[in-house]
């Protein structure tokens, strides 16, 4: 299947639960999706057999006056040179999404990283164990997010 029949499939698959869509380069769709659909979406995706889970990034969207801050979650899946980004918000006050790990087991190290580096919880992940972080690392610090500017000695890490 070519790249564009792939994306233009994963967008019709994707449409019922989809708030917008965008196509940042001819291979590429993102795919804007509530928290409450985020998990139908996904289930739509690993069903229909659409690609492979590649990466689940973050990225971290600071408050301005008019709306609240919030940490986006970036799910990459890939059908040949084809990439369709699942793309799902959690607002600074209610940092939670729902694992995908029962429908993606190999997710689980994806969202260990998610948690520790922007302060997301998933809900239902099996194993919230540190993956990249010092043991002794400050909880509530999230290195990824950008009002994390580094400690101002080494000795406060």
């Amino acid at each position: 299947m070519d790249t564009q029949t792939a994306l233009t499939q994963a967008q019709e698959l994707l449409q019922q639960w989809t708030d917008s869509t965008a196509q940042p380069e001819a291979h590429r769709l993102d795919v804007k999706v509530s928290r409450e659909n985020f998990k139908a979406a996904i289930t739509a995706v690993k069903q229909a057999k659409w690609g492979y889970l590649a990466a689940i990034t973050g990225l971290d969207v600071p408050a301005t006056e008019e709306a609240e801050g919030q940490v986006e979650g970036l799910y990459q899946f890939c059908e040949g040179a084809a990439v369709l980004t699942i793309r799902v918000a959690a607002p600074y006050s209610e940092p939670y999404l729902p694992s995908i790990c029962d429908l993606i087991p190999v997710a689980t190290l994806y969202e260990r990283e998610f948690i520790e580096m922007f302060g997301v919880f998933l809900e239902g992940t099996p194993n919230t164990e540190r993956l990249l972080l010092a043991d002794d690392w400050p909880v509530g610090v999230y290195p990824l997010r950008k009002s994390f500017t580094g400690f101002d000695s080494p000795d406060e890490a």
